[in-house]
């Protein structure tokens, strides 16, 4: 396992965060970096990878300690998916083992919720992003049936804190909620020591 491929990311999102001078700058450099993080899935750590029978698991690996980013990993069960929801910030995925599918949605003048096209299929490697400025109402779902998929989010907030919206597929109003994570402690990306040692 090379958790020091995640603090590398860490790094440079910190960096693309301090510097870029627009969203679409941010978006642009911050998928580059993700798309070079899940091509080679050695890095993750097991405790941030496992399924849950009941729902898909949401992992933090990292929170900026201004709360102007967060890494997670989603962890999808055999069949797994999420409502139908928005984040309100930035945010990047990136599909480390299996595939995803995403299905987006906009809301009309009269606040009713319709597709923006076909579902997409998010396969390992690939990078998709979201955002208020670009389309930030989503379902995502696990493609497959029989076997786990895992994506990495980057999120421009503490994500697990945003409070954000669940659209009903009734039509009903939005629901509030808050994510929350399913871990409470975080990997140790920085006990350096570890690597000087095994080299």
């Amino acid at each position: 396992m090379t958790i020091g491929k995640l603090r590398h990311f860490v790094g440079e999102i910190a960096a693309i965060v301090d510097t870029a001078r627009a969203e679409a700058e941010l978006i642009e450099r911050g998928s580059a970096a993700l798309r070079q993080l899940v091509a080679v899935d050695d890095w993750l750590p097991d405790a941030y990878a496992q399924p849950s029978p009941d729902r898909y698991q949401q992992f933090l690996l990292y929170a900026d300690a201004r709360q102007r980013f967060s890494v997670v990993s989603f962890v999808w069960g055999p069949g797994q998916r999420t409502p139908v929801h928005d984040h309100t910030v930035w945010g990047l995925i990136g599909v480390l083992r299996g595939a995803e599918r995403a299905t987006s949605y906009r809301r009309d003048a009269h606040g009713v919720l319709h597709t923006t096209g076909d579902d997409v299929l998010l396969e390992r490697g690939t990078v998709d992003a979201v955002s208020p400025d670009l389309g930030d109402i989503h379902r995502v779902s696990n493609a497959y049936d029989d076997r786990v998929s895992i994506s990495i989010h980057v999120y421009g907030a503490n994500i697990g804190a945003v409070h954000r919206s669940v659209y009903p597929p009734d039509g009903a109003p939005p629901k509030p909620f808050v994510s929350g994570y399913s871990n409470d402690t975080l990997p140790n990306l920085w006990n350096l020591s570890k690597e000087a040692l095994a080299t």
